[in-house]
């Protein structure tokens, strides 16, 4: 009888201790899944920063336009077809002016260049960093849902 008694004392300890177990396990989970949303929060934040960045970027091109189009150099329609744009180099009066016009002209298609080469890097790290996240968040919730 002795040795049922303690047979049963040592199933009692091994069945706490895998309580035990469950118990961290699902602590480190519930740690985890706070650590992604915090990862998940910050990203967002980082995301509306850089919308707002993007807003005011958007601005200032267009306030540029906008002084471009005072200047004549652009139709005041936005047109920007090839007759229009043969009668404003005809304008120019020295090859000075031309070489000034081509120089702004062919910088602000660098630069516009290089904002949608970020722009389009930024996207997709957005997306990627996003999916993995959504994928770790849906995984949590898998593992909770299944304990």
């Amino acid at each position: 009888m002795t040795q049922n008694v303690t047979q049963w004392l040592d199933e009692i300890k091994s069945l706490k201790q895998q309580l035990a177990d469950a118990h961290r396990e699902r602590e480190d989970a519930y740690a985890s899944a706070i650590n992604w949303q915090q990862r998940y929060e910050t990203e967002a934040q980082q995301r509306r920063v850089e919308t707002n960045q993007a807003k005011q970027a958007i601005a200032t091109l267009q306030q540029e336009v906008q002084q471009l189009k005072g200047t004549g150099f652009l139709e005041p329609g936005g047109d920007t077809n090839l007759e229009h744009i043969q009668a404003k180099v005809g304008a120019l009066q020295t090859e000075v002016e031309l070489r000034s016009h081509l120089i702004q002209a062919l910088v602000e298609c660098d630069r516009l260049k290089q904002a949608l080469e970020q722009e389009q890097a930024d996207h997709t790290q957005t997306r990627k960093s996003l999916t993995t996240a959504l994928g770790d968040a849906i995984d949590a919730l898998a593992k909770r849902t299944n304990d």
